[in-house]
């Protein structure tokens, strides 16, 4: 199935940058395309890919495959099936404004010849491009008498001019100067063409409605709630056979779990059960400021040291010479108010245009307590460790790649070490149960929203109260979640993902089948898939060609 895989991803791709408009660099020779809306003949022969490729998966001996096999001809199929779901979506929704953009065939057409190389006879080029300018002017002026337009439907209109007008570049970009007679006649049509489509393409936006069913608040943060229905299909595509109610169910547990330790951590700091007063302790730990990249190296030190003395993982040298860190700026700070990771650490910390209070809450809410337990979370063995795995392991699997996966693995780490006693003094565990409670909250909080019950305001006083998060970083955080493009389960997946692995390191470790290593070596050599697909590798799970997500992972009765 591998080959299969990376045929059909180069064939996507082969497609995608056959019918894309080169994007030419005049002063290199560099050339690439734009990603810009599918063309209608474009999306066809997409759809006509993921068909063929569909009847090839059916025509293949599935009883006779390994199970690394099975999972990825179930993997395939699932991404396929899904890919012809969005270019079905994509469609219907062009095709309500098509009327609103009658101009773009003739676009198409000369875009067509162009990368046939036609040649092309300039006077009847520029009086083909004076008729489509008429065109594109009678379809602005229908489109302005519109009163409103629902929101997605505007952002398509706008894509498709988007790549009405590279499109239309390229063309011109071709011929222009290179062709005499088309040098003399298309610049001027061209240029009024060109200017139009950007006029259209600045108002698209301006008669899109959001239709949410979000709650007015004094947050400011406007974000879409999406609706039960959509969170249950989420969560089916995503492998959870859980509905949003039992996972909010599930987290109210965990943290009750979660208040109990830190009630215990508080009480040996002398702040009985007031555990806000030993939050508070710990968030005034603050390094001086200058600091903090010291900080992350020493933090991640001792978790590399932890994790070596206990054989728990193998780590390249390779990947641990190879890790960088980069600072994080105020703006993004806005919306990511803790450092994040990936091939580096990206460290969020005060800078000096930041007003005297977003100071103190940046250094308060990335205190050396709650820092360490999270630096391995975005280094290694996390987020650096699985970039630089996943690019050696089963690469053709990144198509595949899901947030419980990734964000999971990452999270496991943060349960594994608090679980093997790496916080050993209680300002150590409330530092790392503030993060496991902001995990608890997540769930709570975001599926709350997009079920309608919590407006983004109700979300940030709930991290305040119930985590002790800082108001910037509280709003921050809410802000991430429901404006930063990340998708509505994604601030579900780091727990859920984590809690997933959890099981199946109980299955495999915790019944003497497999070691520590054993099982973190053999999870990392299988990219990062679904977890539930990641089980039947490791238990050889009898599969079928239809399989569906079945695996309850979680056991509330514990």
């Amino acid at each position: 199935m591998a080959g299969t895989i990376i045929r059909y991803g180069q064939d996507v791709n082969a497609i995608k940058d056959f019918y894309s408009p080169y994007y030419v660099n005049e002063h290199n020779e560099d050339e690439y395309k734009m990603n810009v809306l599918n063309s209608p003949e474009q999306r066809k022969r997409l759809v006509e890919i993921d068909t063929d490729y569909l009847k090839q998966l059916q025509q293949a001996d599935f009883e006779s495959m390994s199970i690394y096999g099975k999972v990825d001809y179930i993997l395939l199929k699932k991404r396929i099936n899904f890919d012809l779901g969005d270019l079905k979506k994509e469609e219907e929704q062009y095709n309500q404004v098509a009327k609103y953009l009658s101009c773009a065939d003739g676009i198409y057409a000369l875009e067509k010849k162009r990368r046939h190389g036609d040649f092309m006879d300039g006077e009847k080029v520029a009086t083909e491009l004076t008729a489509i300018l008429k065109q594109l002017k009678a379809d602005t002026a229908a489109y302005h008498k519109l009163p409103s337009l629902d929101m997605p439907l505007a952002r398509i209109t706008k894509e498709a001019l988007a790549g009405l007008k590279g499109r239309l570049r390229d063309f011109y970009s071709f011929y222009n100067t290179y062709d005499p007679a088309f040098t003399w006649w298309v610049p001027a049509p061209y240029k009024a063409l060109d200017a139009a489509l950007g006029k259209y393409s600045d108002i698209a936006l301006s008669k899109g409605k959001v239709i949410t069913t979000q709650k007015p608040d004094s947050s400011g943060i406007k974000g879409v709630p999406i609706g039960r229905d959509a969170l249950i299909s989420q969560l089916q595509a995503e492998m959870i056979p859980y509905t949003p109610e039992e996972l909010i169910q599930l987290a109210n547990k965990e943290f009750a779990w979660c208040d109990k330790e830190m009630l215990k951590a508080s009480q040996e700091m002398g702040f009985g059960s007031d555990w806000k007063k030993a939050l508070e302790k710990v968030k005034n730990s603050y390094v001086p400021v200058g600091h903090q990249p010291e900080l992350i190296v020493k933090l991640y030190n001792d978790a590399i040291s932890f994790i070596k003395e206990r054989d728990l993982i193998t780590i390249p040298p390779l990947a641990e010479e190879t890790w960088g860190m980069t600072m994080m700026s105020p703006e993004r700070q806005l919306v990511n108010p803790f450092f994040l990771g990936g091939k580096e650490i990206m460290i969020s910390y005060p800078t000096n245009s930041m007003e005297a209070q977003d100071k103190l809450m940046s250094m308060r809410g990335n205190n050396p307590y709650f820092s360490r337990g999270t630096v391995q979370h975005e280094l290694i063995p996390g987020h650096n460790l699985q970039y630089f795995m996943n690019s050696r392991y089963k690469a053709y699997r990144q198509d595949f790649v899901t947030p419980f996966g990734v964000e999971g693995w990452s999270l496991y780490w943060e349960l594994l070490l608090y679980d093997k006693g790496f916080a050993k003094t209680p300002e150590e565990r409330v530092g790392m149960l503030f993060w496991r409670m902001h995990r608890c909250a997540r769930i709570i909080f975001s599926l709350n929203y997009h079920l309608g019950k919590w407006t983004p305001q109700q979300c940030i006083d709930f991290l305040i109260d119930r985590v002790g998060h800082e108001k910037a970083n509280a709003a921050g955080e809410v802000r991430r979640s429901f404006e930063g493009g990340y998708s509505p389960l994604y601030q579900v997946a780091y727990l859920l993902g984590g809690l997933q692995i959890m099981e199946l390191k109980k299955e495999m470790v915790d019944s003497g089948k497999m070691s520590y290593k054993q099982f973190h070596d053999t999870f990392m050599k299988q990219n990062l898939i679904p977890i539930e697909m990641m089980r039947a590798t490791f238990i050889n799970q009898p599969l079928t060609r239809d399989f569906t997500t079945s695996w309850k992972f979680y056991d509330f009765n514990k």
